[in-house]
């Protein structure tokens, strides 16, 4: 497999910002929105279990109910896709057995020699002290899938701003996730800046390495 050169990497990730205003004129083309579907789908997760689902949101009418319920933020109307980032908020056995039967189906193999694997998750998810938390266990895992989508978009040219500055519970409101099983955890529109968006030349402000980074 070949690998972009380091250098490439970090400059699109020092080009990248919190995106704070969109050209609401500009939108992403159906292959490059393809490539970040593909995306939020390969993110890695616990166990491999994706305790989520991803809700894009393009509508324009849909998008402007949504801006209130986002501290009126001009980005979620003006943004190209808007992916609002939702969390099971619980998993049982059927969950697993689920995901049991695709790893069989995808591996080809048999769901009898995966027993194992679903035992070890069901102490553990389940039956173990974690199902106590387990919202919060899944919330953290759409965490990953944001940073895999900020870091993707970046290396297309393409511009974000991840944020949870959003009422949740409205969200699960407008778009129906009452019922569903999941629950709406931060937000992340996608496009492209606007040329007068005076964050986009602003210097990126980071701690030095020594101040984050700890080596033993």
């Amino acid at each position: 497999m070949s690998s972009i050169p380091g250098e490439s990497l970090l400059q699109q990730l020092n080009w990248r910002y919190a995106t704070k205003k969109f050209d609401a004129t500009k939108k992403l083309s159906a292959a490059d929105w393809a490539v970040l579907e593909q995306a939020l789908i390969l993110t890695a997760s616990s166990y491999g279990l994706q305790p989520w689902k991803f809700i894009v949101v393009t509508d324009p009418t849909l998008k402007a109910r949504l801006r209130p319920a986002s501290w009126n933020q001009s980005q979620v109307e003006d943004c190209s896709h808007l992916v609002v980032f939702t969390a099971k908020q619980d998993i049982t056995e059927a969950d697993l057995d689920r995901f049991i039967a695709r790893t069989a189906e995808v591996r080809g193999t048999t769901v009898e020699s995966l027993a194992g694997y679903k035992g070890y998750m069901m102490s553990d998810l389940v039956n173990g002290a974690r199902h106590a938390v387990i919202h919060e266990w899944a919330a953290r895992q759409t965490y990953i899938a944001m940073g895999n989508l900020l870091t993707s978009a970046a290396l297309l040219g393409i511009d974000a701003c991840p944020f949870e500055g959003i009422e949740p519970a409205k969200y699960d409101e407008i778009l129906g996730l009452k019922g569903t099983g999941y629950a709406t955890i931060s937000a992340c529109p996608v496009g492209y800046r606007a040329e007068d968006d005076k964050y986009a030349s602003a210097p990126k402000v980071r701690f030095e390495g020594r101040d984050v980074i700890d080596y033993r």
